[in-house]
């Protein structure tokens, strides 16, 4: 077992948009992913709900008919079968956390490695 912390981790990435994987927990991955200026198409995933914390900055996550900002210390879960994307104008640094196999390269921008 090992302590994480979340924004040491964050802080360890050097680039934009390279997921790294923090951990697993009953099938879910644990991943740690910075962004800036940059929005996703919507998409949906049918099998998992996904959860975002913001560990450091904010962003605004969007559904069809909805917009809610998510700030630092604050996460939200989007339930599978939900069409949304995430929007990202100021740097964000993430932990997500998904069924492995949800995040791809066809909904992370082409940059998500398995």
């Amino acid at each position: 077992m090992d302590v994480i912390n979340l924004l040491t981790e964050a802080n360890k990435i050097t680039e934009l948009y390279t997921y790294k994987k923090a951990g697993f927990l009953n099938g879910n991955i644990l991943s740690i992913v910075q962004v800036e200026n940059r929005t996703l198409d919507f998409h949906v995933h049918e099998n998992s709900d996904e959860l975002f914390y913001v560990i450091e900055g904010s962003f605004y996550l969007e559904t069809e008919g909805e917009k809610s900002k998510v700030n630092t210390g604050e996460f939200i879960i989007v339930p599978k079968g939900v069409k949304h994307r995430p929007v990202v104008t100021v740097l964000t640094k993430f932990l997500m956390i998904e069924l492995s196999g949800t995040l791809n390269k066809e909904n992370s921008g082409d940059y998500y490695e398995e």
